[in-house]
């Protein structure tokens, strides 16, 4: 393979992990390549405005994101973007990562920032309105619907939470679950049941969103019934669980049972010289500035890896 295909560090991802990664290990004079097989930015990019990122007083998901790409390119890092990967080899001083267009790389060190996704309903309007009156993260969100009323889909442990966290905001929250009982800790169920914001509608599911620029109600089914009403809303927050993209990880790296990547406090995985970061990593919070934090550190050890190899094969070679 010729010597333009092998870099000191890959980093598979382009949300604000994976480009933070490229923005610390490029700027360290390491020769780096993102590898990213959807648009730069990840989730990041479907939320239309960060009002929580420190310094930062309000900017879009693109913007941040397109900012951060900017960053690590000026430092020289190569990014690849709308690519498949076939093939990936972890294991061993030298990793290699194959491409769906024939095309493959080798290096010393990985960085795993496969970010995630939000489960969804997949019911009509639900792709019309995500932005626009539909939302995944109650921390990201919630103060756009400051003394509005809004709906909260699903009963564990994050929707009843979150819920709660919303009525910090919202007149009104209205929880609304598939079964007739709830899935979180009792704690969390009886601190839901005795917030006087909060009311709720059993054994039903939302079938559509409706709205025309913004969401302006949902189709609420009652499914003991099969009757449904249409329910107005200024918002709907779902949460219904979430989906590492590690897919393509499996048998190549150890993941738990819900397919996240266990780390350690350095970011690094079971494998030597392969670390992770991000929203694919197994942690309870999500956020765009965590994945920032893990991007940093897990950038920094894989320097430091890469530089202790180095200085490794130094010592062979002169021995």
């Amino acid at each position: 393979m010729e010597q333009k295909d092998h870099y000191d560090a890959i980093v598979i991802g382009a949300g604000p992990a994976g480009l933070t990664a490229g923005i610390y290990l490029s700027r360290a004079r390491l020769h780096t390549l993102i590898l990213n097989e959807g648009t730069v930015g990840g989730q990041m990019v479907l939320t239309h405005e960060i009002a929580n990122y420190p310094g930062v007083e309000s900017i879009s998901g693109y913007q941040l994101a397109n900012i951060m790409k900017k960053q690590a390119k000026s430092f020289g890092c190569d990014i690849r973007s709308n690519i498949g990967i076939s093939d990936i080899k972890l294991d061993g001083e030298i990793k290699e990562i194959r491409l769906t267009d024939g095309s493959s790389y080798t290096t010393n060190a990985v960085i795993l920032t496969p970010g995630g996704r939000s489960r969804t309903l997949g019911v009509p309007g639900e792709d019309q309105f995500k932005g626009k009156g539909i939302s995944y993260c109650a921390t990201c969100d919630g103060d756009f619907f400051t003394g509005k009323e809004i709906v909260v889909v699903g009963g564990g442990n994050s929707a009843l939470e979150e819920a709660v966290s919303l009525t910090k905001y919202a007149n009104k929250v209205t929880i609304v679950h598939q079964f007739d009982h709830f899935q979180a800790f009792e704690h969390a169920v009886e601190e839901a049941r005795n917030n006087p914001k909060i009311g709720f509608i059993m054994e039903s599911t939302i079938t559509a969103f409706n709205g025309t620029e913004n969401l302006e109600s949902v189709d609420i089914k009652n499914l003991k019934t099969g009757i449904t009403q249409k329910f107005k809303t200024d918002g709907t927050f779902i949460f219904i669980g979430y989906i590492p993209n590690t897919e393509f990880l499996k048998n190549k790296v150890e993941l738990n049972q819900w397919g996240e990547i266990p780390v350690k406090p350095d970011m690094s995985t079971n494998i030597e010289g392969v670390f992770a970061a991000g929203d694919s990593v197994s942690k309870r919070f999500r956020q765009v500035t965590t994945a920032v934090g893990d991007g940093t550190v897990a950038a920094l050890a894989a320097s430091n890896y890469i530089h202790e190899l180095k200085t490794k094969h130094k010592k062979l070679i002169a021995a």
